[in-house]
């Protein structure tokens, strides 16, 4: 195995699984040599996972893994990197497209391909989309069970949620030409993840190059989607789809931003960010929303919280970011929360955002009577206490 080029592999994600499957069998058909495996994770009710591997021609080969702590999704860890070595050792394959079932994240398989397989080379990450279907997925508040797809009985995620960070993680988007889409749709696509190459699932040339891209960095697509460093969108207006960027340097009143929390997170079908409250002034907190449902997380602490030679410790990319957001009294500490939807009225959620802050009264008072309001988020935040 060591004396063959290390193979390239490309992962292919999306629950859109009509457009995920033109995307594959167009490199398929593209790049001789090429195979694509497949883990089902539609028979883990049944103990397995079925794998497939196919070429352009059809179906090489089928089996069944089995669960890994009851888990579909740990089976295809399991299974996934040595198959990729038994065909980067056989010399044969010219590239390998991982296709991943429907609800399963590229960013975990992204980064198993990368630290477990040896002889092997992710070179990209690839989400297929059809630009029809991002509104009514991303709107879709359903967990994944309900909708048939969880890979693991603990799986509580949902279908909108999913599919943000599939779409938000990879830095290609193939979209289908689907005669239903239009601009709005598009545009949609372009604002929830502007920094993405948006190719045609049809253009073999330019998904081909793709494929053999010279290296997917799994380090700095991770920290592109943490809430402390991530490429949030920037403002945008565009056929009736709208990204507000809302950044201010004064915390939030922690009774008053949760009592806003439905408003909020049902204002836009997706916003994301990373916000500040009175309460806690070290805590760096993530906010996570789509399809009305919303994610509130603990993500460390602000980097105005640690002592200087902490810093040699923290990532360049957590660096730049709280450069950008720097404060003479408060440092990186800020709201910085990002907004996107079709009709998004701005003004009513800009002031719905705006009264939620400390007045100027309570501003004032200063840091220790902040830490006396009511600890209004200890439930989302500290759910054992």
């Amino acid at each position: 195995m060591k004396d063959n080029p290390p193979l390239p592999v490309v992962i292919v994600a999306g629950l859109h699984a009509d457009a995920r499957t033109q995307v594959v069998e167009q490199l398929l058909h593209s790049v001789p040599g090429s195979v694509a495996l497949h883990h089902n994770l539609a028979t883990a009710a049944d103990g397995t996972v079925q794998r497939t591997i196919r070429d352009a021609a059809g179906e090489l080969s089928r089996d069944n893994a089995p669960l890994v702590n009851d888990c579909a999704c740990c089976a295809l860890r399991e299974d996934l990197v040595p198959e990729l070595e038994r065909l980067a050792a056989s010399g044969l394959t010219r590239l390998a497209v991982v296709e991943l079932w429907d609800s399963v994240e590229p960013k975990a398989m992204a980064e198993v391909v990368t630290a477990h397989g040896d002889g092997v080379s992710l070179s990209n990450v690839i989400t297929a989309v059809d630009p029809a279907l991002v509104l009514p997925y991303l709107a879709n508040g359903d967990d994944l069970s309900e909708a048939g797809l969880a890979a693991a009985s603990t799986d509580e995620r949902t279908v909108g949620d999913t599919f943000a960070r599939q779409l938000e993680y990879a830095p290609v988007l193939a979209l289908i030409d689907n005669p239903d889409a239009d601009e709005e749709d598009r545009a949609l696509v372009a604002q929830l993840h502007p920094t993405a190459s948006r190719v045609p699932a049809i253009d073999c040339e330019q998904l081909v190059q793709l494929a053999f891209s010279t290296g997917f960095d799994v380090d700095t697509a991770a920290a592109a989607q943490h809430p402390a460093c991530a490429l949030l969108p920037q403002e945008s207006e565009e056929a009736g789809v709208s990204t507000l960027v809302w950044r201010r340097q004064r915390p939030f009143h922690p009774e008053r931003l949760y009592r806003a929390l439905e408003d909020l997170c049902c204002a836009a079908v997706r916003s994301r960010g990373r916000f500040w409250l009175a309460d806690r002034l070290e805590s760096l907190l993530a906010w996570d929303a789509a399809g009305g449902a919303l994610c509130v997380e603990y993500a460390g602490p602000w980097l105005a919280s640690l002592p200087d030679a902490a810093w040699e410790l923290v990532p360049p990319m957590r660096r730049a970011a709280a450069a950008l957001d720097w404060h003479p009294v408060h440092g990186d500490c800020c709201q910085h929360l990002v907004f996107t939807s079709p009709g998004l009225d701005r003004d009513g959620l800009e002031r719905l955002l705006e009264s939620c802050l400390l007045t100027d009264e309570e501003y004032a008072a200063g840091p220790q009577a902040w830490r006396q309001l009511p600890a209004a988020f200890d439930s989302l935040l500290d759910p054992a206490s």
